[in-house]
């Protein structure tokens, strides 16, 4: 069993320019897919409205699931295992302002195709939350044994979802989102060691 200090023995690690390549080149698929899907369905763009008040919705939901992420990971060994092997893998190469770009890129990305554009395509509905949210999961999933990270992403990407639908607006998702990886990846960070080596 790994710890987020003991990096997974069967996994390469990382560098710092593999995982920001990697966001980066995420994000572009991702705004790429929901360009196309865009082009060639009618139902449009869920609207990002810009709002003190749907911002900081956005803000109180992110907060929530970051606490509700922390108490799956104490109760849950499954998931705190892919947590640890996860967040390692990801956030050890980084350097703090790397942060930053960790938690905009998917952030925008991901909300953008999963609640902007697929959400209303299916259906402002349970079937929408659903498919969107189990969509988002399965993005969240590199191994089958990643299944309880997997599991707990959905749940989060319906909770996004949903506050799409009931807001109607793009923005709270996304607020929470960006707030949900900024806080998670800082808090990770703060915890570990100072002189544990990073790669470049």
């Amino acid at each position: 069993m790994t710890s987020p200090l003991t990096p997974d023995p069967h996994v390469e690690p990382l560098t710092r320019v593999q995982v920001l390549a990697a966001m980066g080149l995420t994000a572009i698929v991702l705004l790429l897919i929901a360009k196309v899907w865009l082009h060639f369905d009618s139902t449009g763009l869920l609207p990002l409205q810009l709002s003190w008040l749907h911002g900081l919705w956005g803000v109180a939901l992110g907060l929530v699931i970051t606490l509700a992420s922390a108490g799956v990971y104490q109760l849950w060994p499954g998931y705190r295992k892919n947590a640890d092997s996860y967040l390692a893998m990801v956030l050890r190469p980084l350097h703090w302002f790397d942060l930053l770009w960790l938690g905009l890129l998917p952030g925008l990305s991901e909300e953008l195709l999963f609640r902007g554009v697929m959400l209303p395509a299916i259906g402002l509905n349970r079937l929408g939350i659903f498919v969107s949210g189990a969509s988002f999961g399965i993005l969240h999933m590199s191994s089958l044994q990643q299944w309880p990270y997997m599991l707990w992403a959905t749940v989060v990407g319906m909770a996004l979802a949903t506050s799409a639908v009931v807001t109607g607006n793009l923005l709270v998702p996304v607020v929470a989102h960006v707030v949900v990886n900024l806080v998670s990846s800082l808090v990770w960070k703060v915890r570990q060691p100072p002189h544990l080596p990073s790669n470049d």
